[in-house]
């Protein structure tokens, strides 16, 4: 029994193991880097004709200088005639380059684009790799463009580069020189491409695989390591864009900021309820302190009348006292004095404030929180406004290519930011979505006034997206700072039509806390 017991427990945890979610890279990064590689070839050509002798894989590093390996280009080295060239994942041609550092000792060479074309570089990861961490090896395995049947020509034109997964086996390196030993299945066109991590950053350069005559071992693969790699490029003064925080996938941030917003919603929750009773005791301390002013004044009133009203009796029988010295004539002044004391008893009765003006006293105090001191906490500000400084959160944040700064801001009620920029209103709050011609990403940068927190989103997309993204940006007109809430909700409903055109996620989110600059 307990053994049946032990085997129904084993079979329980390896079916939840099986239909647990693996950790898989987010395939937008991974197509993202994959627009960085290219295919090098080498050709000869005698004028008329043009024969492809050779060609490997490379990346951007800057966008203009290619990484590859030594052996893919070695033959420039020998032959003046040959020429190299290479061909990007996207567009509609590839463009000459020349050899401008070669390193055989491990494997590397530099490739600098001729012809003024630019490529989008890609970002590599300083810091050690993890043993059995989930890596993707990018390139133009040779293989495949066999099995598709490609021409000369085809292999001149842009085209998507292939991607396989694998993961990293610590401590087995080649004598040669430093490397990575991984699982991620290579051809031989894959020679100088990138071996990337789960946020498509650059691990090592995929250089040669095993070999054996026995058809039933299993192939590994070794990459050039990212210590040779930089020592390289420090050597060749190549200043390239590094990123060394940790890999988190957006999803694991989502589900983070959920539990985080279900705790904000709590403490402000906790706030409100707690302004809420601060004004109400501020209110039941006006109104005590008005009921006392109140009836104190009308202690006095009644105190004042009740003596006008005796002032007006003594008057009057101080007349009759003296009309009866004069055989029952009243003096003027006599009755004037009386009539005018007791129409003052009159009037100060009259005029003492109503037990009704209590409410209305105290209601006057809470708008004048100068006039009743238990009345300031209850001042309205314009939360979130002014000159801010916005520093980055990385536990909120996914950064996987830019660069880590302070953004300094300076917000105005109404979507003003910096004095310039109109930013939409939506749903989701104040936003604004940039479109440059320059650069192959979206970014949609938001701010929220409440928390003083400013987001960036940046959505790494390909060509055609980009067109596009960037046809609905030109028929977009933005209203100036200023315009009015009609006009900033307006032009948040507009920028709709270039969200929709994006990817369900952001390759990288950018979350900062901002504080008042004094």
């Amino acid at each position: 029994m307990r053994v049946a017991k032990q085997i129904i427990a084993l079979l329980t945890a390896l079916c939840a193991l099986a239909l647990s979610p693996a950790a898989f890279a987010d395939p937008a990064d991974i197509a993202a880097a994959g627009r960085s590689v290219v295919r090098v070839v080498i050709i000869e050509s005698d004028g008329d004709r043009a024969n492809l002798i050779t060609h490997g894989t490379g990346f951007a590093v800057t966008p203009n200088l290619i990484v590859t390996n030594a052996h893919v280009v070695e033959q420039l080295r020998s032959d003046d005639s040959l020429i190299a060239g290479v061909v990007p994942a996207e567009g509609r041609n590839g463009y000459p380059a020349k050899l401008v550092a070669y390193s055989p000792g491990n494997d590397l060479a530099l490739l600098r684009i001729e012809g003024g074309g630019t490529l989008a570089p890609i970002t590599l990861f300083p810091g050690a790799p993890a043993d059995g961490a989930e890596v993707y090896a990018v390139g133009y395995p040779g293989n495949v463009d066999l099995a598709q049947g490609l021409s000369m020509a085809d292999l001149v034109t842009p085209q998507e580069a292939v991607k396989t997964r694998g993961y990293l086996s610590g401590g087995r390196s080649s004598r040669s020189f430093d490397t990575l030993l991984h699982t991620a299945p290579l051809g031989s066109g894959n020679s100088g491409g990138p071996l990337l991590d789960s946020c498509g950053r650059v691990l090592g350069v995929n250089s040669f695989g095993t070999v054996s005559d026995n058809s039933t071992d299993s192939s590994f693969y070794f990459a050039i390591s990212m210590r040779e790699l930089s020592a390289f490029l420090l050597k060749a003064k190549v200043d390239a864009h590094t990123s060394g925080l940790p890999c988190r996938s957006i999803a694991d941030l989502d589900r983070a900021e959920a539990q985080r917003n279900a705790g904000e919603q709590a403490r402000l929750a906790a706030e409100n309820e707690a302004r809420s009773q601060a004004k109400q005791q501020a209110m039941e301390n006006a109104r005590r302190e008005a009921e006392i002013a109140v009836l104190s004044e009308r202690d006095n009133g009644m105190a004042l009348a009740a003596l006008l009203l005796v002032g007006a009796l003594g008057a009057g029988g101080w007349g009759m006292v003296q009309a009866s010295k004069r055989r029952g004539k009243f003096a003027r002044k006599h009755v004037f004095a009386a009539a005018a004391l007791l129409v003052s008893a009159v009037a100060v009765w009259f005029l003492r404030p109503p037990l009704t003006s209590i409410d209305s006293r105290a209601r006057e105090q809470l708008e004048n929180p100068q006039t009743s001191p238990s009345a300031s906490s209850v001042a309205i500000t314009t939360p979130g406004a002014g000159r801010m400084i916005c520093v980055l959160d990385p536990d909120r944040s996914r950064v996987t290519v830019s660069d880590i700064t302070d953004v300094p801001i300076e917000w105005r009620e109404g979507g003003c930011m910096n004095g310039k920029t109109q930013y939409g209103l939506a749903s989701d709050g104040w936003s604004r979505i940039l479109v440059p011609n320059q650069e192959e990403a979206v970014s949609v940068n938001s701010y929220n006034p409440d928390t003083q927190t400013y987001t960036v989103e940046r959505f790494l997309v390909g060509l055609e997206a980009m067109t596009q993204a960037r046809a609905a940006r030109a028929k977009l007109s933005a209203p100036a700072c200023g315009a009015g809430e009609d006009a900033a909700r307006q032009f948040g409903q507009n920028q709709q039509a270039i969200k929709a055109l994006l990817p369900p996620e952001p390759n990288e989110r950018l979350r900062y806390n901002c504080q008042p600059v004094p």
